[in-house]
Order: C-alpha cells, then structure tokens, then sequence
C-alpha cells in the first residue's frame, strides 16, 4: 500500500457536494488545519471517486477494511491513530477523507499543491483499484437547499457561501404560499415587471423568481440577499460569518 506523509488537511464537514470543499488557494486562516502524519493513498476508478466526492453514502466495505488505523494524525507530538482516513483519487482528482468512525465520507479535504503533485507521481505506474459496494451510483437529485454544480461554478468560496444563504433564505420564503410575499419579493428582484408580477399566480411567481435568481452572482444578489434575510437571527449571523458587518 502507498503511503503519505506529513499531510496537511482542511476538513469540510458533512458536505455531500465537492464544491463546498475548498482548494487550497481557498483555505483561510481561521479553518482548523490539522497535519496527518500518515495516510494511505489509493488509487480507484473514476465513477467511484465522483460518489466519495458528491456524496455521503456508504463507502466500500472492502476499501475500509483496506486502510482501518492505517493513518495517524500528528497532534501535540503525539500520533492518534485514526480508523478509518485516507486519501483516493482517480487520477485527476484528489481527496483526503476521514469518517470519524463511521461508514461514510464525513470529513473531506483538498491537499496543498506540493501533495497533490506528489500523488500524481507515486500513482503514475499503478492500475485503478477495484471496489464492489452496495449503494450504486445513481442520478443525483439536486434541489434548492443542495444546488447543481453548474450554479456555483466559477464562483469564489465566500460567493458560494452567500449564494447558499440567499438559497436557504428563499427555499424558506417559497415554502411559505404566501402570495403576496413571494410577489412582493419578486416585484423587489425585478421591479419593472411590477404589473406583470401583480397578475401572476403563486406558483408562476414562485418558480420565475428561483429561475432569474439562481444563474450567477452579482451586487444585484448580494443586495437581494441582504434584504431578504433581516430580521432573521439565523440567517443575519451566517452573513456575518461571510461578509463581517452585521446586517442594519
């Protein structure tokens, strides 16, 4: 089995979609970066490693048995042994994962260039290695709350943030049948369409509104976001966490 060492991780936790696990050039100086002072590296095919990267389902039974407590993390001069950590990759791209001793892909994480670079030579002469696992990859279902990559791409990792906020903010208004809000907010979004949105349905409104809100992100959604979500303790501290100032 292959081996790294000396790696330096930033987990994302929980995150069933690999936009939301950031490049190193991503990584701020408040994520909590830890050192694993060993970790094996497994190459494996493609289809699998989109699954361990765009999901949260089980991993192979047979992957896990391969690399359980084969990793350590370096932590006050001590070595913890880890269970199940490791880092794959299909060729292309690159993952460190950590179930925190469970069966699913938990904790995820990019590699610094200088790894990424080095996993690329040390698995140049090795053949993918195969998995048979129960959960087959099936045609994900994205939604509102869990967008398709094509909407966040291009985007910067405070943009993605925001654009996930304003989301969550609006699958709570859409939620609601109420007419006249979603109207109102539709009207605030577009106000030269104001006659047209007064004789629309809720319906109509509601999936208008989501269709030329979600493509891109501009000070027009920024704004958008920030008047939405005032006045909504939760959603005005995640703000926060993104853009500083706190929502007047």
């Amino acid at each position: 089995m292959l081996y790294l060492h000396d790696v330096w991780v930033n987990w994302f936790e929980g995150e069933e979609n690999g936009y939301n696990v950031c490049h190193f050039h991503e990584w701020r100086k408040d994520d909590g970066v830890e050192l694993l002072d060993q970790v094996p590296l497994i190459k494996i095919e493609p289809v699998l490693f989109n699954y361990i990267e765009n999901d949260l389902s089980e991993l192979p039974e047979q992957l896990l048995a391969d690399i359980y407590q084969k990793a350590y993390l370096r932590k006050n001069h001590e070595r913890v042994q880890l269970d199940y950590c490791f880092v794959v990759t299909d060729g292309i791209g690159i993952l460190a994962i950590d179930t925190i001793g469970y069966t699913i892909p938990i904790r995820k994480s990019r590699l610094i260039p200088r790894q990424e670079q080095l996993v690329y030579e040390m698995i140049s002469q090795h053949d993918a290695k195969q998995y048979l696992y129960y959960d087959q990859p099936k045609m994900k279902n994205f939604h509102i709350l869990s967008p398709e990559p094509e909407l966040m791409r291009g985007l910067t990792r405070k943009e993605r943030q925001l654009k996930q906020l304003l989301f969550m903010a609006l699958d709570q208004l859409l939620s609601s049948n109420n007419q006249a809000e979603v109207r109102y907010w539709y009207t605030e979004w577009c106000p030269e369409q104001y006659s047209t949105i007064q004789e629309m349905d809720f319906e109509d409104a509601r999936e208008q509104l989501f269709e030329e809100i979600k493509y891109g992100w501009s000070n027009r959604h920024e704004s958008f976001c920030e008047n939405l979500i005032k006045g909504q303790p939760f959603f005005e501290k995640l703000w926060e966490m993104e853009h500083g100032p706190k929502v007047n």
